[in-house]
């Protein structure tokens, strides 16, 4: 059976405590340290022994009838200090046998020392409150073994399954309840889960829960480091837990296991589950599904430079998605790098308002070029965005525009950077090429063709069309002679019956061309 927090009982503070209708019954009155009932309560402990504190381990609830402390001051303030420097969780005292009231120096210096002290104004048996809690925290401790055994198992059978990252924050947010982030060291943000706009609310003020959750555990913030053989590479953080601390310190420790081994099992590639959520976020940005405001959040939280920039969406037709994020690094530009699909990675750039966006990615352009080779990578961009709203339809014009030349950048005589003004026909035909009637039209006026399946021929014509029918050029990029190409052309011009001298039907089988190529991609 699965456990969630639901089956859980709250965890026992000293506030908590005092509303258990055993306690209401002795009739109990804060007297000291109000400001800190929220301490948990490890244990119930009754002692009356001046020098107690010695025999504590912390977070234990005191209770005593301070019949060997009557008479003396000095033993009555040390009795509180000695309770605080083992880190009580409070004490109470069952006033009647030794005191009438309050002795107000034991008051005074749980105050000062912090230490919740409460009195009890009617007698009391002290048997009945150490049963009752001690039953509950033993229940809440067996609940959080469970627990800790049942989401173990559960996520050790989802790594063996196979399954992604994303399936396994799913079922940790699922046990806790609460949002679930995993950061790298940089706490740049790389998987999240848990309800929507309750993720939305912590990636927002990221930047400030980043520093927060990097230090001191409070206001149910629990994190558990992720690592192995003395590395630190992130972090699993709970945000919000609303369980009590060690239950949660349970849970996320659970998750940080199964986390490690599920990169180990990857093959350690800690910066793949970068590349995931940079693939996640652009993936989403380009298809529209979930609007870029709602993305706002995830891409500011995985890093991106999201106030008063300027925003550069690029497609990199086959360009390496680690060779890309390199050279981003080498050159300094902030940027999110992730692979569609049909060989197309996703740059988006974000610049300075007062960097020459044209020039930068021109620049990154030619670098790329450099390294890959003029005739193996196609830099395809939209004009800038100012706005964060009109990223999503820049990175679609980019797609697009590589798209149109992806079959022809060896031929086409392109910028570095290719944008829609380059494509021209090309572009347009790529939009309606799943029109029934532009279809219609390049079956039919490429039938001849198309129906021996010549794909030498093919290929001919479409370097030689592509070339703006140069002969010579086209000659050379097949390597064959100028009598080879003319008798290749001849047979072309034979089986479609058309003259490919004559503009118009040059122009007609070209598009008629470009359109069956559309088609195919």
């Amino acid at each position: 059976m699965t456990i969630t927090l639901d089956s859980l009982e709250p965890a026992l503070s000293v506030r908590q405590v005092l509303t258990l209708e055993r306690v209401l019954a002795g009739e109990p009155e804060v007297v000291a340290g109000a400001s800190h009932l929220d301490r948990p309560v490890r244990w119930v402990h009754v002692a009356e022994a001046a020098d107690v504190g010695v025999m504590l381990s912390g977070g234990e609830m005191v209770l005593t009838t301070g019949v060997l402390l009557a008479g003396d001051e000095d033993k009555q303030a040390e009795y509180v200090r000695s309770l605080h420097r083992a880190e009580a969780a409070a004490v109470v005292l069952g006033l009647g046998r030794a005191f009438p009231a309050a002795p107000d120096v034991m008051r005074r210096a749980a105050e000062r020392c912090g230490l919740p002290m409460v009195v009890l104004h009617r007698p009391f048996p002290f048997a009945e409150l150490t049963e009752e809690v001690q039953s509950r925290l033993v229940r809440r401790k067996f609940a959080a073994v469970s627990l800790s055994e049942a989401v173990r198992t559960e996520l050790t059978a989802l790594i063996t399954a196979g399954a992604p990252l994303q399936r396994l924050l799913d079922e940790v947010a699922r046990h806790s309840a609460c949002p679930v982030v995993v950061t790298n060291l940089a706490h740049r943000v790389l998987g999240t889960a848990g309800e929507r706009p309750a993720v939305d609310d912590v990636l927002r003020d990221w930047e400030r829960i980043a520093r927060q959750a990097g230090g001191v555990e409070g206001d149910g913030w629990i994190r558990a480091e992720l690592g192995g053989r003395g590395e630190r590479w992130g972090r699993i953080v709970l945000c919000g837990y609303r369980g009590d601390t060690a239950t949660g310190r349970l849970l996320a420790d659970r998750a940080a296991e199964a986390l490690v081994l599920h990169r180990m099992l990857a093959g350690g590639a800690a910066c793949s589950w970068e590349e995931q959520s940079a693939q996640s976020l652009l993936t989403d940005l380009v298809s529209g599904v979930v609007p870029a405001r709602q993305l706002l959040p995830r891409a500011r939280a995985a890093g991106l430079p999201v106030n008063r920039r300027t925003f550069v969406p690029l497609v990199v037709r086959d360009g390496d998605p680690a060779r890309l994020e390199r050279l981003l690094r080498l050159l300094g530009l902030p940027g999110l790098v992730a692979e569609l699909a049909d060989g197309a990675t996703a740059v988006l750039l974000s610049l300075p308002r007062d960097q020459d966006a044209g020039a930068l990615a021109a620049h990154f352009a030619a670098r790329l070029r450099t390294e890959t080779g003029p005739d193996h990578t196609v830099v395809a961009a939209a004009e800038a965005r100012a706005a964060w709203d009109d990223v999503p339809t820049g990175l679609r014009e980019a797609q697009h525009v590589a798209d149109a030349v992806a079959d022809s950048s060896a031929v086409l005589d392109l910028p570095p950077v290719v944008r829609l003004k380059d494509v021209h026909l090309r572009g347009l035909i790529r939009l309606l090429r799943d029109d029934p009637h532009v279809q219609s039209f390049a079956e039919r006026e490429l039938d001849g063709l198309l129906r021996e399946s010549d794909e030498d021929l093919l290929s001919v014509l479409r370097t030689y069309l592509a070339t703006g029918r140069n002969k010579s050029r086209t000659a050379q990029l097949h390597h064959v002679s100028r009598p080879a190409l003319y008798r290749r052309l001849e047979a072309i011009q034979v089986r479609l019956g058309v003259d490919l001298d004559d503009f118009e039907q040059a122009a007609s089988v070209h598009i008629a061309l470009l359109a069956h190529d559309a088609q195919q991609q």
